[in-house]
């Protein structure tokens, strides 16, 4: 059976630098698929030798996007290794801080990264703005900036863009592809929602700023606890934060929620995000606290779709192995254990498909060999997806009535069955669904967190560091992305080792030396491409993940060429 390769590279609308390529027979679908990210992130070797106390303030630069969440690891990985307890107004405040996170990652992930995979903009402009406005009462009793007024400013705004020859933000995209199946009317609402988002975006930052200090990076966690006890004890600094997140939550029940609504019934029948994931292994582990004992979502592996039965994690079975990733040790370590030595083996020349649709020379993958600067996490020896689907799957089959209430209710309203979970749609709406129990749950976190500074005001725990000691500490938890996890060893004051295997490593890693494909190359096996150059069903699976294939300090060129080279100083610990 002869083939042909498809490059999609780079996967735009993502964070970092991620590349595709597919070998599809002669009916377009799709035999083989190859996950690489193209640019080393390299952060565990600069943060060797530091004070420990520096873990989360350098590993939260691992990406702009999930900035709080590697802070946070960073921090409590090194206070797990300590035996450190923060006192619960720190637990509880860093939770408020992850809702809002959640809160403005998964809004930000539907409407300006993975929206306009289900949204035709151009289609937009043959809605009827008056049984557009209509439509919205379908899925919501109060729309969001769907009245006709809205929605014809809207049309205008795209109207214009469109009249001067170009779509500004909108441009470059598959519009018109047979794929897409809102209406126009759906379409304009979705793309007036889109607009709204980038205001809610912008409040739900405010959330974590708040208490962070800033948005992106912020700078309030410290090994011990937390160190914005002024805005904790402002009475106006609470209620601010109280009024934001309710304008966060509003519009994510009644604009988000409904929009992934309207979604699940025009795709219902779209078979590349109906199809079965290709890995049925689901792994997630608690996080967001609530009260003094209790997290809103669970831990636990579900194996081969089956949720009849919840394994529990047994840390000491993750692994990362490089057979096929540029570093020079293949062998399957522990992260405790685990190594970041560089190997770049380069590309190979192939032919492959163009922009035309006609073959032509490139440079490609070497499959055979090593092709990914991401390493294969397994559990177990086994591939395991992480995220948001994982995380609801893993709560609902143990029984967690605030997820099942949520899960259960899109279910019913949709009319979907749970099988829809295991899907891409699955996948996309499973972000909206953890954000909805967010906003039905979350404020427990902050009346319990009221209520305790009433009597306590601590945020801090003291600590001491013995450096003629050895120490070792792990953080693992969900995050926007899934199960992320940082380990340590500290071995004379300063960090002997580090590893971060974070949820796109565990998604996107490339084949193991079993064969056994990441969740990325397996749910594109399969797939039929209505057009190799137009390839938008590749792009809205791999979308349905959220990728964040995050922050590099390698850089190469797109010809093989080298451009430089780049150490680390091993006294002060920066690049040169």
């Amino acid at each position: 059976m002869s083939t042909k390769r498809v490059i999609v590279d780079p996967i735009t609308r993502i964070e970092g630098h991620l590349r595709i390529e597919v070998e599809v027979d002669e009916n377009n679908v799709i035999q083989d698929a190859f996950s690489s990210a193209t640019l080393w992130r390299g952060l565990e070797t600069i943060v060797k030798n530091r004070d420990p106390r520096d873990a989360g303030f350098l590993m939260q630069r691992i990406c702009g996007v999930c900035t709080f969440s590697h802070y946070r690891a960073g921090i409590e990985a090194v206070e797990d290794a300590l035996g450190i307890v923060p006192p619960l107004n720190a637990k509880l405040t860093r939770s408020l801080m992850n809702q809002a996170l959640f809160m403005h990652d998964h809004v930000v992930h539907f409407y300006h990264l993975h929206g306009l995979d289900w949204v035709d903009v151009v289609s937009a402009l043959d809605a009827d703005v008056a049984k557009a406005s209509k439509e919205a009462f379908k899925y919501t009793k109060y729309p969001i900036a769907t009245g006709e007024n809205d929605l014809l400013k809207v049309k205008d705004r795209v109207k214009a863009f469109v009249d001067k020859g170009e779509l500004g933000p909108f441009a470059n995209a598959y519009w018109g592809h047979g794929t897409f199946k809102f209406t126009p009317e759906q379409n304009l609402i979705a793309l007036s929602h889109y607009l709204k988002a980038l205001e809610v975006q912008r409040t739900a930052a405010q959330l974590m700023a708040m208490f962070g200090g800033k948005q992106p990076h912020p700078q309030s966690l410290t090994v011990g606890g937390v160190t914005c006890v002024m805005d904790l004890l402002d009475p106006s600094r609470m209620g601010e934060y109280l009024t934001k997140y309710k304008e966060v939550a509003n519009f994510i029940e009644h604009a988000y929620y409904a929009d992934i609504k309207m979604a699940g019934g025009a795709y219902l029948k779209e078979g590349s995000v109906t199809a079965q994931a290709g890995t049925m292994n689901f792994m997630s582990h608690q996080m967001m606290e609530l009260n003094r004992s209790e997290y809103l979502f669970d831990t636990g592996i579900i194996l081969n779709g089956d949720l009849s039965k919840v394994y529990p994690i047994n840390e000491d079975l993750i692994t990362e192995e490089a057979t096929h990733s540029w570093y020079a040790d293949n062998e399957p370590l522990h992260p405790y254990n685990g190594k970041t030595n560089p190997n770049y083996t380069g590309l190979k020349d192939k032919m492959t498909v163009g922009p035309d649709g006609k073959e032509i020379p490139s440079k490609s993958l070497d499959d055979q060999g090593k092709y990914s600067w991401i390493k294969s996490p397994r559990y177990d020896g086994q591939v395991m997806e992480v995220g948001p689907l994982s995380c609801l799957l893993v709560s609902y089959a143990k029984g967690n009535t605030k997820v099942k209430a949520v899960v259960d209710e899109f279910l019913q309203e949709t009319g979907l069955p749970t099988e829809a979970l295991f899907t891409a749609l699955g996948r996309t709406a499973a972000r909206c669904l953890q954000a909805m129990a967010i906003i039905r749950n979350g404020m427990e976190t902050f009346n319990t967190l009221i209520e305790n500074l009433k009597v306590d005001q601590e945020t801090c725990a003291s600590y001491h560091i013995d450096k003629d000691k050895e120490y070792k500490g792990r953080f693992i938890g969900d995050v926007p992305r899934g199960m992320l996890s940082h380990w340590v060893r500290i071995k004379n004051g300063v960090i002997e080792n580090y590893q971060a295997v974070v949820p796109s490593t565990w998604n996107a890693g490339p084949t193991d030396s079993k064969g056994q494909k990441g969740p990325y190359e397996s749910n594109l096996i399969g797939l039929k491409v209505e057009d190799i150059s137009k390839p938008l069903e590749i792009i809205r699976i791999i979308h349905s993940f959220d990728p964040c294939i995050a922050c590099a300090v390698h850089v190469m060129d797109k010809k093989g060429n080298n451009l430089g080279v780049y150490k680390v100083d091993p006294i002060y610990g920066c690049s040169c």
